[in-house]
C-alpha cells in the first residue's frame, strides 16, 4: 500500500537538514528512494498531440515493496538505463502514440519503453484523472519544468533495517521533520485510510442487505398468508380427527422452517456467485488485487439469518391456524374473518415485537457502530411506516370516492383496494420499498453530475494554462489572440507562507488554544496545515462572481496605510482570525504586513481560479509571480491546436482542457455509481417475487369473486378490466410513494453528506414510476390467469 516502511513527503524541495538526515540514514543501512510528482503537458512530436499528465521522477530502488508491473515486463527494470519513460496505456491512446515513440516533457526527450499494468498502492481510476508517466529522476533537470512557482510533491520512501519499527523511527526524527514541514505516512496509516473507505462501502451494502431482508420478509409473510388461506379446510379436518391447535401450528411451522432453509441455501449460493463477480465491478477502486475465497462463517451467518427471517415473518400469518375450529369443516368463515381473529391474538403481538427486534438486531450486527445500526433500523422502519400509512390512506380514500355513476369496471376496481382480503398494503410496501432505494441513488447521482455540468456551463473558458512565468505571459497572451481565440481571464499567482498573525509566529500560535466555535464547546487548536502550508494567493481590486462578503468591507485604499487582504471565511475560522487582525506574510523572503478587512464565502465548486487569500493590488504588484490564463476556443480541435502551440513555444507551461475535466469526472462518477446501482438493482429485482407473493396471497378471494361475476353474467373482458384498474392504481400509488420517499432521501444525502443544493430529477422519477406501474399491472394480470380460466361449475363442485 505504501512501497516502503514510511513515506516522507513535502510540497517543496526537502531542506538541507532533511537532506542531511537522508544521507546519514543511507550510511547506516536504511534504504531511501525518491519520487518527485507534478503535472505537466506531454507531447508526442510524431503526432503533434498533447495531454496533461502526472509525471513521476523516481530514483533506483523505487518502490521497496511490491512490484510495478509493465508491458513488456522488462520495461520497469530498464527504466534507469537511459532517458526512458513508462506510461499509462491510456496516454498512448490519447496521443496516438506507441511504444518506441519519443515523448517530450518540457525540454527533455524520453523514449517510451513500455506501459503500466499495475502500481502497488494505487487505484486504477487515478489514470483517468491524469495518465501517469514514470521517468528516471536523474533526467528531471533536463525537462526544465520545475521553475519558480511550480507545484510539485516530493516524497522519500524509507526502508528500515530489521528490528527498527516505524513508530520508533518516527519518534527519533520527528523533531527534524516537523521543523522542516515534512509529513510522515506509514503503511499502517494507509491501511487505516483504505479500511475506512471500505467500511463505508460495507455500511452501504449493509443497508442494501437490510432492505433485501425486509423485502424478503414481506414476501414470506404474503406467501405464507396465501398458503394459510388454502390450508384452513385441511386444518379443520385435522382438528376433527383429534389434532390440537398446538400440533397443527408445529406442523406448519416446521414446513415454513424447511422452506426457509431451502430458500436461504439458494440465497447463499447466489451470494457466493455475486461475491466472485463483485471484485470485477470495483477493481478500479481497489489498490490491491483481491483473491476471493469462501468464508464458512459468512455462509453460516447468511443461512442462520435467512432461516430466522423466513420463520419469524411466516409465524405471524401461521398463528391464524391456531384459531381454526373443527366447525370450519362444515361452516366456512371468510378468510378476512379468520385473519381478523388472529390479529387480536396476544401471540401475534409477541411475534410482531420479535420482527421489529430482529430488524434492529440484524442492523446493529451489520453496522460498525451501535448508533449506525439503530439509525439503519429506524430509517428502514420509518420507510415501511410511511408506505403503510400511504396504503391505509389509499384504502380510506378509495372507500369514500367511489360513486355509483362511475363505469362498472372502474367502480369495482377501486372497490378492490379496500375489500376484505385486499392486497393494498403488501403490494405498496414491496413495490414502494424497491423504488425508494433505486430512485434515491439515482437522484443523488443526477444531482452530483448536474452540479458539475452547471459549474462548467457557468464558465465560458474551456482551456486553462498555468505555470506561466512573468516573462512568458506576454507571449502566451499573443499566441491566444493571434489564433483569434479569446483570453477570458488572466490571473496572477504569488506563492507565500504565514510569517506571523498579530505578531505571533506559527510555532507560538500552534502551541496556544483558542475558544471553541460555540459557547459550550471546549478550546481548540489551530490546525497545522493552515499555519504551515504554502498559500498561492492573488491580487485584484474587485470581488469575483464566485465570492460573497460575509464580514467586513472590501478594500478601501483611503482608509488604511497598511496593505489589505480578504480571507476565505472557512480559513479565517481555522486560523482564529477576525476582521481587523494583522497577518505578516513571507513572500519569497520578503515580509509583507497586511490587515484583514473582509471575510469571503467562496464557491469552490466553480471551474475557475479561487483563492483563500486575495490581496489589495498595491501589496503584490511587484512581487515574483506567475500567471494562469483562461481562454476560449470554439471547437475541440481548436483547443488541441491552441494547447500544442503554447506548449511547443513554452514547454514548462501546462494546459488543461476543461471539457476533458468534465468528461473525466463524469466517467469516474459513472464507475462509482455502477457498483452502487448494481446492488440497488438487486434489491429492486427482489421486489418482483415479493409482488408475486403479495398478489398470490388473495388468490382465493379473487377466484370466488371471478366465479361470482361469471355466474351473474360478467365476461372475461370485464373481469380483466376490473383487475387492470386495481393493479394500475396499486402500482401507480406504490411507485409514486417510493419516488416521493426517494426525493426526501436524496435531499438528505445532498444536504447532510455532500452539502450541495438539491434539485429533484422530475422526468426520470416519472419514468421510474411509470415503469413500476406497468410492472405491477403485468404481474397482477399474469398471476390472475386462473381467475380468467375458472368456470362457475368447477368452483361450485370442486373442494376449495
Amino acid at each position: 500500500l505504501l512501497g516502503g516502511d514510511l513515506a516522507l513527503s513535502s510540497n517543496a524541495a526537502f531542506k538541507p537538514p532533511v537532506e542531511a538526515l537522508f544521507d546519514s540514514l543511507t550510511g547506516h543501512g536504511t534504504g531511501v528512494s525518491r519520487q518527485t510528482s507534478f503535472a505537466s503537458m506531454a507531447l508526442v512530436p510524431r503526432t503533434g498531440l498533447t495531454r496533461l499528465s502526472q509525471v513521476r521522477a523516481v530514483t533506483p530502488g523505487y518502490p521497496f515493496y511490491g512490484e510495478i508491473e509493465t508491458d513488456p515486463a522488462a520495461a520497469w527494470g530498464a527504466l534507469q538505463d537511459g532517458p526512458h519513460a513508462v506510461v499509462d496505456a491510456s496516454l498512448l491512446v490519447a496521443l496516438d502514440a506507441r511504444v518506441g515513440d519519443t515523448l517530450a516533457l518540457g525540454t527533455g526527450r524520453f523514449v517510451i519503453t513500455g506501459t503500466l499494468t499495475a502500481v502497488p498502492g494505487e487505484i486504477a481510476v487515478t489514470a483517468s484523472i491524469g495518465p501517469r508517466i514514470y521517468i528516471p529522476a536523474k533526467y528531471l533537470a533536463e525537462t526544465g519544468l520545475l521553475v519558480f512557482g511550480s507545484r510539485a510533491d516530493y516524497e522519500a520512501l524509507v526502508k528500515l533495517p530489521t528490528g527498527v519499527t516505524p513508530e520508533a523511527f518516527q519518534g527519533a526524527v520527528s523533531r527534524v521533520l516537523s521543523k522542516n514541514d515534512v509529513r510522515v505516512h506509514t503503511a499502517a496509516q494507509n491501511e487505516y485510510n483504505l479500511s475506512s473507505a471500505i467500511d463505508q462501502l460495507r455500511n452501504f451494502l449493509s443497508v442494501v442487505g437490510l432492505v433485501a431482508l425486509l423485502l424478503g420478509g414481506i414476501g414470506v409473510a404474503s406467501g405464507v398468508h396465501a398458503f394459510v388461506m388454502r390450508k384452513i379446510d385441511t386444518v379443520a379436518i385435522l382438528r376433527c380427527l383429534g389434532a390440537t391447535s398446538r400440533q397443527v401450528l408445529v406442523i406448519y411451522v416446521l414446513q415454513a422452517a424447511a422452506m426457509g432453509l431451502v430458500g436461504a441455501a439458494a440465497g447463499a449460493l447466489l451470494g457466493v456467485g455475486l461475491q466472485f463477480l463483485m471484485p470485477g465491478v470495483v477493481k478500479d477502486f481497489l489498490p490491491v488485487n483481491v483473491a476471493v475465497r469462501l468464508a464458512p462463517t459468512a455462509l453460516a451467518t447468511g443461512l442462520g439469518i435467512g432461516v430466522w427471517v423466513a420463520l419469524v415473518f411466516a409465524l405471524r400469518p401461521l398463528l391464524a391456524l391456531r384459531g381454526v375450529s373443527p366447525l370450519q369443516a362444515l361452516r366456512r368463515e371468510s378468510d378476512d374473518a379468520v385473519m381478523r381473529r388472529a390479529r387480536r391474538d396476544s401471540a401475534t403481538h409477541v411475534v410482531s415485537f420479535a420482527i421489529v427486534a430482529s430488524v434492529f438486531a440484524i442492523a446493529m450486527e451489520r453496522a460498525e457502530r451501535l448508533r449506525n445500526g439503530i439509525g439503519f433500523g429506524v430509517a428502514a422502519l420509518l420507510a415501511v411506516g410511511v408506505l403503510w400509512v400511504v396504503a391505509a390512506l389509499l384504502m380510506a380514500v378509495a372507500r369514500r370516492v367511489v360513486r355509483p355513476s362511475w363505469p362498472f369496471v372502474l367502480r369495482h376496481g377501486v372497490a378492490s383496494l379496500y375489500r376484505p382480503g385486499n392486497q393494498t398494503r403488501s403490494v405498496i410496501l414491496s413495490l414502494g420499498f424497491g423504488v425508494f432505494l433505486v430512485s434515491t441513488l439515482y437522484q443523488a447521482q443526477k444531482n452530483l453530475l448536474g452540479q458539475i455540468n452547471l459549474h462548467l456551463d457557468q464558465v465560458r473558458a474551456n482551456v486553462v494554462f498555468f505555470d506561466v512565468q512573468s516573462d512568458e505571459a506576454p507571449g502566451v497572451d499573443s499566441i491566444i489572440r493571434a489564433d483569434r481565440y479569446h483570453v477570458e481571464q488572466r490571473v496572477p499567482i504569488v506563492p507565500m507562507r504565514i510569517a506571523s498573525i498579530n505578531g505571533r509566529t506559527p510555532d507560538q500560535l500552534q502551541a496556544e488554544s483558542m475558544p471553541g466555535r460555540l459557547a459550550n464547546e471546549p478550546p481548540r487548536r489551530r490546525p497545522r496545515w493552515a499555519l504551515r502550508r504554502e498559500y498561492r494567493s492573488t491580487y485584484r481590486d474587485t470581488l469575483d462572481a464566485t465570492e460573497k462578503i460575509v464580514a467586513g468591507r472590501w478594500f478601501d485604499a483611503a482608509k488604511d496605510t497598511m496593505a489589505q487582504v480578504s480571507l476565505d471565511a472557512g480559513l479565517a475560522d481555522e486560523l482564529g482570525v477576525l476582521v481587523g487582525d494583522t497577518i505578516t506574510w513571507d513572500v519569497q523572503g520578503v515580509k509583507v504586513a497586511t490587515r484583514v478587512t473582509s471575510l469571503r464565502e467562496v464557491n469552490w465548486a466553480r471551474f475557475q481560479p479561487n483563492f483563500f487569500v486575495v490581496f489589495q493590488p498595491r501589496a503584490l504588484l511587484h512581487a515574483p509571480q506567475q500567471f494562469v490564463f483562461l481562454a476560449y476556443a470554439p471547437t475541440p480541435r481548436d483547443v488541441a491546436t491552441l494547447q500544442r502551440d503554447v506548449v511547443v513555444k513554452y514547454p514548462n507551461v501546462s494546459g488543461l482542457d476543461l471539457s476533458l475535466v468534465q468528461k473525466t469526472i463524469a466517467d469516474v462518477l459513472d464507475k462509482v455509481t455502477t457498483a452502487i446501482r448494481f446492488m440497488a438493482l438487486v434489491s429492486l429485482l427482489l421486489a418482483v417475487p415479493v409482488l408475486f407473493s403479495a398478489v398470490a396471497a388473495t388468490r382465493r378471494e379473487r377466484l370466488r369473486e371471478g366465479v361470482l361475476f361469471k355466474t351473474l353474467g360478467g365476461t372475461r373482458r370485464q373481469i380483466g378490466r376490473i383487475m387492470f384498474a386495481e393493479y394500475a392504481l396499486l402500482g401507480a400509488l406504490g411507485s409514486v410513494a417510493g419516488v416521493g420517499l426517494s426525493v426526501g432521501g436524496a435531499w438528505a444525502l445532498m444536504h447532510w453528506v455532500f452539502e450541495t443544493p438539491f434539485h429533484p430529477a422530475v422526468a426520470p422519477a416519472l419514468l421510474v414510476s411509470l415503469g413500476m406501474t406497468l410492472l405491477a399491472v403485468a404481474i397482477g394480470l399474469l398471476t390472475s390467469r386462473e381467475v380468467f380460466a375458472a368456470t362457475p361449475m368447477a368452483q361450485l363442485t370442486v373442494d376449495r
